[in-house]
């Protein structure tokens, strides 16, 4: 029988490598960092990686953050030309149905400038027209052509036509009809006489005292 050999007294024996795994140190209580972690001999430092993420992740983020500051300033730019163009537009819908109201109201705007011209405008019936005068006036609507103006095709209308040396150019010497305007809108042209230079005639001498 084979007895068991014993290890001489000098002679190595095989050390035994213990790992301990726990992440909780059995000394201290706290928690082990992984063993991944533990940066080897001749590494190179994590610091510089990390501030090379971070200025990644920064350079991202404010990328975005130009994006939707860009995106927000186009939206507030278009939401405020909108605004505009609907007050712009309902400002026209209500200057076109005063218009159209004063419009209505021009032949007696006539009758009440005939009356004055032959002096029937008088007592309560003066009260009454001074007081539709002065109310379509506030509200945009303004009378015009007078006599001695120069001649505007685009608010005149020429219903008689002479000629006389005594004038420069195209002038309107009767109103036969008063032109209304009711803002920057044309409501209706003027009806008028209009008397053009007559070449080669001479103005008349003026008589001596």
């Amino acid at each position: 029988m084979t007895e068991p050999r014993h290890a001489a007294p000098d002679e190595e024996q095989p050390q035994v490598v213990v790992n301990d795994r726990r992440r909780i140190d059995p000394e201290t209580g706290e928690v082990r960092p992984p063993a991944h972690a533990a940066t080897e001999e001749g590494a190179a430092p994590a610091e510089p990686l990390v501030a090379e993420v971070v200025d990644e992740v920064a350079a991202e983020l404010k990328t975005q953050l130009d994006e939707r500051t860009a995106d927000l300033q186009r939206l507030t730019a278009e939401y405020a030309n909108y605004r505009k163009r609907v007050e712009r537009d309902r400002e026209a819908v209500i200057n076109n149905a005063k218009a159209s109201v004063a419009s209505e109201l021009l032949s007696v705007l006539d009758d009440i400038e005939r009356a004055a011209a032959h002096g029937d405008l008088t007592g309560a019936f003066k009260a009454v027209a001074d007081k539709l005068v002065s109310t379509l006036q506030k509200s945009g609507l303004e009378p015009f052509a007078h006599e001695g103006e120069a001649f505007d095709p685009s608010v005149h209308e020429a219903v008689q036509h002479s000629t006389s040396p005594d004038v420069e150019g195209p002038t309107v010497t009767a109103v036969l009809r008063r032109g209304y305007t009711f803002g920057e809108k044309l409501v209706r042209p003027a009806l008028v006489a209009v008397t053009d230079h007559e070449p080669g005639a001479a103005p008349a001498p003026a008589e001596e005292a």
